[in-house]
């Protein structure tokens, strides 16, 4: 039997294999053919049959040292959203097999991602998953509202002093740095917590302010407050809304740490691999943990410069403010326990904890209050979610449709790429209602204007 044949049957570390695999050659030189080799081996592993010989008791020690990779049964779960893609439900039932996971949530914007899906909640036990957490760690959502009149948006000269605004108050593109780098006091905090932040940090100052590819962007538009009771009355407001994360930094503090989690887990099975653990009582776990709090100051400076600097460009009041992060873990209590809750892709809406949950560039966005839902472990969907790949966009769409929809939506687009276009996003609506118990919305924000990268941009979301 060959090693793919014994992994088959559950014998996966190299200790066990290669007590196997000295068992085989002793098998095969008693006589056994390949039906009987699988036959006793088989029998061993379940237990059917005691071993005999000393090469037999070697294996079966050498099974009673390898260490189980998945729970006996998998840990609780649930699902928000009918319409959800098989693919991601598969990856949340793969998710909730490991050893160390606690419970699970899957909202209703899910789609596939790296390891756990993208809307996909997973609790943990003293472990932390840096591809549950996501590439681009600590990404988020800001909005800034501000006195501007509304009507700004409508009126040809004032609204070009916002589209100036987004012009030159952001960088849109992989890698794109300034050459007068913003200050900022995460800065001043301490970057040597892990090798990876350390040697980035020169190049994370420069990327301060900047806004990155994918499905990041910065927008102004319509804000419709309709509930009494927060910081600005009921009534239509001008603000500004961006969604970016940590930038080159975070996606290389991922690759390493994700990279080291599946060198402690060789064992994993190809559909668990990319959901490797660092215990946090482990040198790597920790260096992962505050690399990750580091790049969640740093992810919100990175939009405390946007908003700052945008501000200040049109020369107007701030009246109210909401912010709010997804692909983070958490150390939080639920099921009566402490434990770790990845949120990749995924809002916190703990009771009454505000948020903003985008639509799509035609489509309106929601500032949301948190309804504190025990079995979501207080998540909610972070936007609209994806229906259509990448790549399956750029064959099948075209500008022509997409220009027509954004006129009749009165969206001005300065820039983005066919890939983001509203057709490959999920009905906002649906997403909505479909999580109308884990969050309620208190105000509407519908786009106007709109940026994002230029087409032929590498996504980095």
């Amino acid at each position: 039997m060959n090693t793919s044949q014994l992994a088959k049957l559950g014998v996966k570390t190299s200790g066990a294999l290669a007590a196997a695999t000295a068992l085989c050659k002793h098998l095969a030189h008693a006589g056994l053919d390949d039906i009987g080799l699988r036959d006793r081996v088989s029998a061993l592993i379940a237990g059917t049959e005691a071993p005999v010989y000393p090469v037999e008791k070697t294996f079966v020690n050498a099974l009673a040292l390898m260490p189980s990779v998945e729970r006996a049964e998998p840990a609780p779960w649930r699902q928000w959203g009918a319409d959800l893609e098989e693919t991601a439900v598969d990856q949340m039932r793969h998710a909730v097999r490991l050893p160390v996971s606690v419970a699970g949530a899957l909202m209703p914007d899910a789609h596939v991602g790296y390891g756990l899906p993208i809307g996909g909640v997973l609790a943990t036990e003293g472990a932390v998953i840096p591809y549950a957490v996501g590439v681009d760690i600590a990404c988020r959502m800001k909005m800034t509202i501000m006195d501007i009149p509304v009507e700004a948006l409508d009126d040809d000269a004032r609204r070009e002093k916002l589209l100036g605004a987004l012009n030159r108050e952001t960088l849109f593109g992989v890698g794109q740095q300034f050459k007068t780098p913003h200050e900022h006091d995460v800065l001043d905090r301490d970057w040597t917590v892990s090798p990876i932040t350390h040697t980035m940090k020169r190049k994370a100052q420069g990327q301060l302010g900047t806004s990155g590819s994918g499905n990041h962007f910065v927008e102004w538009g319509e804000l419709t407050v309709t509930e009494a009771g927060l910081p600005v009355p009921p009534g239509r407001y001008l603000a500004l809304l961006s969604h970016s994360g940590s930038r080159g930094t975070g996606a290389a503090v991922c690759d390493h740490y994700s990279k080291l989690a599946k060198q402690m887990h060789p064992d994993l099975p190809r559909e668990l691999a990319n959901l490797a653990w660092l215990p946090l009582d482990s040198e790597a776990g920790a260096e992962y943990w505050a690399a990750m709090e580091l790049m969640g100051h740093y992810a919100s400076a990175n939009h405390a410069c946007i908003h700052r600097a945008v501000v200040k460009h049109v020369g107007a009041e701030v009246l109210w403010g909401v912010e709010n992060h997804h692909n983070f873990a958490w150390k939080e209590t639920h099921f009566g326990r402490e434990v770790i809750v990845h949120r990749k892709g995924a809002t916190p809406a703990g009771a009454g904890v505000l948020g903003v949950i985008p639509g799509s560039m035609a489509t309106p966005g929601y500032i949301v209050r948190g309804l504190g839902q025990a079995d979501s472990m207080n998540s909610a969907a972070h936007g609209a979610g994806r229906v259509m790949s990448r790549t399956r966009a750029l064959k099948e769409l075209n500008w022509d449709a997409a220009r027509r929809l954004l006129t009749e939506k009165k969206v001005h687009l300065m820039s983005a790429s066919l890939d983001e276009v509203p057709f490959v996003y999920k009905d906002i609506h649906s997403v909505m209602a479909a999580q109308r118990d884990l969050v309620e919305s208190v105000a509407r924000f519908d786009p106007r204007i709109v940026k994002m990268a230029p087409p032929g941009e590498r996504p980095e979301d």
